[in-house]
């Protein structure tokens, strides 16, 4: 890859040592010649990646969420520095980043390039998740009735405290805990899981690329809330219809050639039972 010659910072200093290997890491950028900014307002302006070749985000996968958007739309690749818990996405440890933090500004990275869904509705609100669109009710204590379509064709109306439609990266986030399918971060789908359906029959369903969900409030008086990548928030009412696609632009994810993304989830998910070596 190209060397990279700016490089934004986006820092989460309520994450512990956070502000501290920022430091360290701009300082080796500017040895290494490269110009830098930095900010720790969230959210970040919408033209604060403008002119940059990679932007470095130092917290959690949470505050890479928050810049996922404006990165796939500046097309500007994320380095995920993570001082948050799981770290999915930010895959980078702090030691990690530092000891291969030059190499990675002479260009010697991969780049993973990560599906988006696209959120509209019919009032012309619009969104990109990284990971997931949720749909619940805006009280959170009344169940829902939400009628599918994929392609203008019913798929179901659901009674249930709410669905996820989750794109391949975000299966290991919500829609993981509500026993939704984990999906290889390539595959070109999107998964819809039912939160709590009152019908045991109703389980995820895995839906083609080219699909056009179109998800509709079904009971009197609805007030629902979608959140968009548990960050930004559309609120609809009854007969409001919610578009989700898999949108065009695609997220750049900066990985070393050695990464390993089912070593990740072991390490993440603490997967236990032998490894066979197979070499």
């Amino acid at each position: 890859m190209s060397p990279i010659r700016t490089l934004a910072f986006v820092v989460n200093a309520q994450k512990d040592g956070a502000a501290e290997i920022a430091a360290g890491l701009m300082a080796i950028a500017r040895t290494a010649g490269v110009a830098v900014k930095e900010t720790s307002a969230f959210p970040v302006a919408s033209d604060y990646l403008a002119g940059t070749d990679a932007c470095c985000v130092i917290g959690g996968d949470g505050t890479l969420l928050g810049v996922a958007r404006i990165a796939a739309e500046a097309g500007v690749p994320i380095i995920g520095v993570n001082r948050g818990s799981l770290g999915f996405l930010t895959t980078f440890s702090a030691d990690e980043a530092r000891e291969h933090f030059e190499s990675l500004l002479a260009g010697n990275f991969e780049i993973a390039e990560r599906a988006l869904l696209d959120c509209s509705t019919e009032s012309h609100q619009h969104d990109l998740a990284l990971n997931d669109v949720l749909i619940k009710d805006e009280h959170h204590s009344r169940l829902v009735q939400l009628s599918v379509h994929a392609n203008d064709e019913l798929v179901t109306t659901y009674t249930c405290d709410g669905l996820i439609l989750s794109s391949p990266t975000g299966s290991t986030a919500y829609n993981l805990s509500a026993g939704g399918p984990l999906i290889h971060p390539g595959a070109e789908v999107i998964a819809l899981t039912p939160i709590c359906p009152h019908t045991l029959s109703n389980r995820s369903i895995i839906f083609r690329d080219d699909v056009k969900l179109r998800v509709t409030p079904r009971y009197e008086d609805a007030s629902l809330l979608v959140a968009i990548d548990g960050q930004r928030l559309i609120r609809i009412c009854e007969g409001t219809a919610v578009t989700i696609t898999v949108s065009p632009q695609r997220l750049k994810l900066v990985q070393r050639a050695t990464y390993d993304h089912f070593g990740v989830v072991r390490t993440k998910l603490k997967w236990s039972g032998g490894v066979t070596n197979t070499a």
